[in-house]
């Protein structure tokens, strides 16, 4: 890295964000990081660095994230980039999960990436730079069997990213929407997984699909240190994509949706065209 910049990461006590923190601070980077509990935060980072601002921040609070965008302006001068990693996992099939709790998957993968880039631009239009990440996963682009709250929490972290990137380009800010697939993180661990407590029987392919990634846990082919790495590259890329998959597995699970996509629209493509005056 040849210039230092101002990195604000959510979700940063583990997983992808922890990594991410101490990367950034081990090559001299400012650092401000949140976490709903500022005490673990501090203790997983280990660091007393000055260049390392915790925060402890409850995400779906408009005040608490207007608060901490504010501390990290006035403790650093500037904010360079906003890594939107907070995410919560939630598996079932839709009668299974309640309204409750599938209310609490967007507020934690929705919500709270909303506001934070809510109260970040005013930030990056007065600077006219910065660069904007949201992370979002593979089930946002092809989700599996049992997933679909976290499927479509993920589908609409993509969506808004597209159309944030378009909305904000001509104020020189950049967006990346980052989609991994698994990796070997706490994410599969009852801290950031929850499974429904409802189970209907008839679900059987759903129950496979649960025992299928919860077996996983621990051996996933993704490696956090690497995935953390390759985000932080991809900052200093003179033109860093708008999407980017990390893992082979999310590459070919993109690739097998994006060809079955193409064949199904075009075997369509008669009814489709039907419709037109």
């Amino acid at each position: 890295m040849d210039n230092n910049k101002v990195w604000f990461i959510t979700g940063a006590s583990k997983g992808f964000g922890l990594s991410l923190v101490k990367q950034l601070l081990d090559a001299g980077q400012l650092v401000a990081a949140t976490s709903r509990n500022q005490q673990e935060l501090t203790e997983a980072v280990g660091s007393n660095s000055t260049n390392f601002l915790p925060l402890q921040v409850n995400l779906v609070n408009e005040s608490s994230v207007s608060l901490a965008l504010q501390h990290t302006y006035e403790t650093f001068g500037r904010i360079d980039v906003v890594i939107n990693n907070a995410g919560y996992g939630i598996g079932g099939a839709i009668e299974e999960v309640t309204d409750q709790e599938t209310r609490q998957a967007f507020d934690i993968n929705v919500f709270a990436t909303l506001n934070v880039i809510r109260f970040v631009m005013p930030y990056l239009r007065k600077q006219r730079f910065g660069h904007i990440i949201n992370i979002a996963s593979i089930a946002g682009i092809t989700g599996g069997t049992g997933w679909a709250v976290y499927a479509a929490a993920k589908h609409a972290v993509i969506g808004l990213s597209e159309v944030l990137a378009a909305d904000v380009k001509a104020l020189g800010i950049k967006v990346t929407v980052v989609a991994p697939g698994a990796f070997r993180t706490s994410f599969l661990t009852p801290g950031s997984l929850a499974i429904t407590q409802n189970p209907i029987a008839d679900y059987e392919d759903v129950r496979l699909s649960h025992c299928k990634y919860l077996s996983m846990n621990g051996e996933q082919a993704g490696d956090p240190e690497k995935a953390a790495t390759s985000i932080i590259n991809m900052v200093y890329e003179e033109n860093p994509p708008l999407y980017l998959l990390l893992g082979g597995d999310a590459f070919n699970r993109a690739l097998t949706k994006l060809d079955g996509l193409y064949k199904e629209i075009h075997q369509w493509e008669d009814l489709t065209c039907s419709t037109d005056f």
